[in-house]
């Protein structure tokens, strides 16, 4: 049996391109005692595999979680006909003993069988209800430990995991700020998702809005972008305010022995007396489910919208995730490839 999978070609120089990946196939071979066959319904694509793939060998399988269902198994906890979310890589169909199977980061993330999510769909496993969206609600809820009435910055808010915060913060009772880079998406933000206030950080001076946003100043921050946009948010952060550090997009496609320069934080930590604290969602994979099922509760509540863009056909892959660093304003939310 044969697969089909997108191999890292080559480290990225600047915005990734259709010629860092190559698409091969490779023969499966037959299981073994504990292996299972699983084949891909939907592949996650993410920002946080540019910088990772940094430390990638050339020539390895693509990183990256997947929808995937139990086609054939010799493993007692995986039974035929399941669907699970596994930490895969970018191919069609995987042997894999689940027991072995390691992330991108290159520890142990075994494959999890997924619970009835009802009418919702199964795409949700990879976002919402999957690593984007327990990012946004352990992130907000453990690190920056939010009370009622406190101010929230999000930026990269209009993406997978910022769209989720600043729900989340709204459901919690904050006066949520989001920065994002269109018009289009700061008005999705305000009308369909409930945020106080958002701007578009390209034409906004950052600091004025802040001032007119929130005048008594930051509580958290949720940070997804670095840069100079978080130096000014830390300028406007309140004293013992939390800051939760969970990307740096603004720097991702940079040359990394010339990174982008930004305003110095550290008297802004120092004197305000700032929490900041940088995480990966892996730190709360012994309560998992706790976050799946919180966000859950949340949408048949009403209270938490989600939207995806569905890229269909598994050879779209890569043009999918380099849509994610190209698109402009035409992404929000999640974006998934049906395989």
């Amino acid at each position: 049996m044969k697969c089909k999978k997108f191999i890292f070609k080559q480290h990225f120089d600047g915005v990734p391109k259709k010629s860092d990946f190559e698409l091969v196939e490779e023969e499966l071979p037959p299981l073994q005692d504990g292996d299972v066959l699983f084949e891909a319904l939907y592949i996650s694509v993410d920002p946080y595999m540019r910088p990772v793939s940094v430390k990638l060998p050339l020539g390895v399988t693509m990183i990256g979680a997947q929808v995937a269902r139990v086609v054939e198994s010799k493993h007692p906890d995986f039974e035929v006909g399941k669907n699970v979310v596994g930490q895969f890589g970018w191919r069609n169909k995987t042997v894999a003993n689940p027991d072995t199977v390691l992330s991108g980061f290159g520890e142990k993330s075994r494959p999890y069988v997924l619970p009835d999510f009802g009418d919702i769909p199964l795409s949700t496993a990879i976002g919402v209800l999957g690593m984007p969206g327990n990012t946004a609600y352990f992130g907000l809820t453990r690190l920056c430990t939010p009370k009622k009435g406190e101010t929230l910055v999000v930026t990269g808010a209009s993406g997978a995991v910022g769209s989720l915060v600043g729900q989340i913060g709204k459901i919690l009772g904050l006066n949520v700020i989001g920065f994002v880079g269109s018009d289009d998406k700061a008005k999705w933000l305000t009308e369909e998702l409930n945020f106080d206030h958002a701007f578009n950080y390209k034409t906004c001076d950052i600091a004025e809005s802040l001032k007119k946003a929130a005048p008594n100043g930051v509580d958290c921050y949720f940070d997804n972008v670095g840069g100079r946009i978080s130096s000014a948010v830390l300028d406007a952060m309140n004293p013992f305010g939390r800051v939760a550090c969970c990307g740096y997009i603004s720097g991702y496609n940079a040359d990394p022995k010339n990174p982008p320069l930004a305003p110095i934080v550290q008297p802004n930590i120092v004197l305000k007396q700032l929490k900041l604290e940088g995480f990966l969602s892996s730190k709360w994979k012994d309560c998992w489910f706790e976050g799946i099922e919180k966000n859950l509760q949340f949408i048949k509540e009403g209270k938490l919208k989600f939207k995806e863009t569905i890229v269909k056909g598994f050879d779209k892959t890569d043009e999918a995730f380099i849509s994610l660093f190209t698109s402009g304003s035409d992404n929000a939310g999640k974006v998934v490839v049906q395989v």
